[in-house]
């Protein structure tokens, strides 16, 4: 089974995920990407390669970036230690200091015992397949042993979240002044960033989830888990809510009315938003097939394109590089804005939106009218084959619900890339229509009911 997933190596800590693999993984990082013509006019000068390493609060975090830190440096990698801070932090660090890669250490909104090491090139980019496998086949291979003084050295990063505040609140085109914002920092890697970078916006901040003591990562807290949040935000009267993931890549909000505004809503505002002011380039957002039918109306009806990737941030980010254009996301708060990150940014994101409706001065409820959500059903049929989602009964299955819905509704079937499972995903125009195709077609992808 391949190391990497989708994104970079996850497991629990301490199981799969060990020391030793950390030490042996970075060892091979630093054989594959200490390569080409940059690297090696670097160490042709006498210059020793530099990584930025960081990591959300688990308290294996602590031992994994140690181990990270150890076999960079005895691969002659210099190390720039940013200690707790969000992946998009460390991916904005790598490019702002010109560093030759960097390692973050967190498993996002899984729970606090398992943990991940996710691995950005040049320029604080995701790495392709096909360097991530190059890697991994480094892992049983020589490694970089120098000695004496070509050995790396391990410094801490002093200024590493001062340079990321100042660049989150260079990128604003509002302040915040007079919003009232409650933050969930799901006791994760943005619990002291994102609260001091909407105080400094402007914003008049409530904190909850900003407490890590290693062990609470997401534990009931933050953009899986919204309803304290929602609760917070009436019990204050605060505008709006933003709610991070463990890492901070991620953002969802809660209206004052504590109604979620989830990664479609925050994409069409933005999106709409960006076109009035000339910057959204090619007047094209990338968004994934699961985004919501309601997504692609409000596109069409602003006059902007709507392009669709396969399901996951990479996808989106590859079709925005390609294309060059400047928002793409996903329904989850995965929402990349590439005039300023490279990856998904959710203090980022929610600065942004909160600037919208200060810009505006609108609440939350009014810009997100903009797209109407239709129902939508995800049904998980596990125990098939993932070619079942493309024999000829379910197809004409398929066609038939598709034709029944018309304009008013959407199917789409989408086999599992790591399990033997076809998830079957229908919007409609109300819930029990939703429901009820969802399950006839999950029968039929069953074998339980014969193709309509």
């Amino acid at each position: 089974m391949a190391l990497f997933g989708t994104d970079g190596v996850r497991g629990l800590a301490n199981g799969p995920l060990t020391a030793e693999l950390a030490l042996t993984l970075a060892q091979a990082t630093a054989v594959v990407l200490g390569q080409g013509r940059i690297a090696e006019a670097r160490k042709a000068a006498g210059k020793r390669l530099t990584a930025v390493v960081a990591r959300d609060p688990r308290v294996s975090g602590e031992f994994l970036s140690a181990a990270v830190a150890a076999g960079l440096a005895s691969s002659g990698v210099d190390v720039l230690d940013a200690g707790v801070l969000p992946t998009p932090a460390t991916a904005f660090l790598i490019a702002d200091i010109d560093a030759d890669f960097g390692v973050m250490i967190s498993a996002s909104h899984n729970p606090a015992p398992d943990n991940g090491i996710k691995i950005f090139a040049r320029g604080g980019v995701k790495l392709p397949d096909v360097v991530e496998e190059r890697i991994e086949a480094a892992m049983s291979g020589p490694k970089l042993q120098p000695t004496g003084g070509d050995v790396g050295r391990v410094r801490r990063f002093a200024d590493a979240e001062d340079r990321y505040v100042v660049h989150l609140l260079a990128s604003l085109p509002h302040r915040l002044t007079g919003l009232r914002v409650v933050l969930d920092c799901a006791h994760g890697a943005a619990s002291g960033v994102s609260p001091e970078t909407f105080r400094d916006a402007g914003a008049h901040v409530t904190v909850i989830g900003a407490d890590p003591d290693g062990l609470n990562i997401n534990d009931g807290v933050g953009s899986t888990h919204l309803e304290r949040l929602a609760a917070e935000v009436i019990r204050t009267g605060a505008d709006v809510g933003i709610a991070h993931d463990g890492d901070a890549d991620r953002c969802l909000a809660i209206d004052a009315d504590g109604r979620m505004v989830d990664g479609d809503q925050i994409m069409a505002i933005l999106a709409v938003a960006m076109k009035s002011r000339g910057a959204l380039p090619g007047d094209t957002l990338v968004a994934t097939v699961m985004s919501n039918l309601g997504l692609h109306r409000a596109m069409a009806a602003h006059g902007i394109t709507l392009e669709q990737t396969a399901v996951g941030d990479r996808y989106v980010l590859e079709r925005m590089n390609e294309g060059r254009f400047g928002l793409g996301g996903e329904q989850s708060g995965h929402v990349i804005l590439s005039e300023f990150a490279t990856t998904g940014d959710g203090l980022l994101t929610g600065l942004h939106l909160c600037a919208e409706m200060a810009r505006q001065r609108k609440t939350l409820a009014e810009l997100a009218s903009i797209m109407t959500v239709f129902p939508q059903v995800l049904v998980n049929v596990r125990g098939v084959e993932r070619s079942r989602a493309t024999d000829a009964d379910v197809l004409a299955a398929v066609s038939a619900a598709s034709a029944a819905l018309g304009d008013t509704g959407r199917v789409l079937l989408r086999p599992s890339g790591t399990e033997l499972m076809v998830r079957v995903m229908v919007e409609a125009s109300d819930e029990e229509t939703a429901h009820r195709v969802a399950d006839e077609l999950a029968a039929v992808v069953r074998g339980d009911a014969p193709a309509a």
